[in-house]
C-alpha cells in the first residue's frame, strides 16, 4: 500500500501527524490481498457497480496488487481510466502481471507515489471523478496532507470512498480522520459498513 509523509509542515502539523503510524503492508505478502476468499467477502465487483460509472477517471490510492483496481477498470470501460497509485514498485509490477493477460491494462495508468506526496498534481488536479482509499490511510503519517491532495485532484462534486479495518483503526481515529477530510473540503455523504469495516463516502465541495 501507499504511504505519504509531510513536505513542508504547516504550523498545525504536530496535531495531524502520527508519530507511530502503521507499517506499509509489504509487497512480499501481496498474495493475502488478492485471494478468492477475500473476493467473496469484499465483492469488489459490487463496489465498482455502486460507485463507478462508465467513462469515469478513477484514483485508486494504495492499490496494492490490484484487488479493487481490476473491477474499477472493468466498470469504467475503454472510455475511462484508473490511476493506480502505490508506494511500492513491486505492488505495481504485480498489478500489471495480473491485469495485462485480462486485457485491462490499457485502462490503467500505474503511478509510484513518493513518500511525501501522491505526486499527481498539477496534471490531474480537478479531473478525478471518484477516488478510493481502502485500508490505507492508517499507513499514512500525515492524513491531513493526504486528504488535501485527494481533494485537489477531485472534480467539484466528485466522491471519495474511504474505508478502514476496525482491528487497526478505532472508531475515534476514523472519526478524527473524517474531521480532517472535512477541513480539506470533503463533506460526509454516507457512513456505512464495508463488510466488517468502517467506511464513508465523501463529496468534494
Amino acid at each position: 500500500m501507499a504511504s505519504t509523509n509531510p513536505g513542508e509542515a504547516p504550523a498545525d502539523a504536530g496535531r495531524n501527524k502520527r508519530p507511530h503510524h502503521r507499517e506499509v503492508f509489504a509487497a512480499s505478502r501481496a498474495g493475502h490481498l488478492d485471494s478468492g476468499l477475500r473476493r467473496f467477502f469484499y465483492r469488489p465487483d459490487r463496489l465498482a457497480e455502486r460507485y463507478v460509472k462508465p467513462g469515469d477517471l478513477i484514483l485508486d490510492f494504495g492499490c496494492g496488487p490490484g484487488f479493487f483496481t481490476r473491477e474499477f477498470a472493468k466498470r469504467t470501460g475503454d472510455t475511462g481510466k484508473v490511476i493506480a497509485v502505490d508506494l511500492q514498485e513491486e505492488m505495481l509490477r504485480l498489478l500489471k502481471e495480473k491485469l495485462e493477460p485480462e486485457g485491462l491494462i490499457q485502462r490503467i495508468r500505474t503511478h509510484k507515489c513518493s513518500e511525501d506526496s501522491i505526486d499527481l498534481s498539477p496534471e490531474w488536479d480537478g479531473k478525478i471523478d471518484i477516488a478510493f482509499a481502502i485500508f490505507v490511510v492508517h499507513e499514512v503519517p500525515d492524513p491531513t496532507k493526504l486528504f488535501r491532495e485527494i481533494s485537489s485532484l477531485l472534480k467539484p462534486g466528485a466522491f471519495l470512498f474511504y474505508s478502514e479495518p476496525p482491528f487497526l483503526v478505532s472508531g475515534k481515529e476514523f472519526r478524527d480522520n473524517l474531521a480532517l477530510a472535512r477541513e480539506a473540503g470533503l463533506a460526509l455523504v454516507e457512513s456505512r459498513l464495508f463488510f466488517v469495516n468502517r467506511a464513508a463516502v465523501l463529496r468534494k465541495e
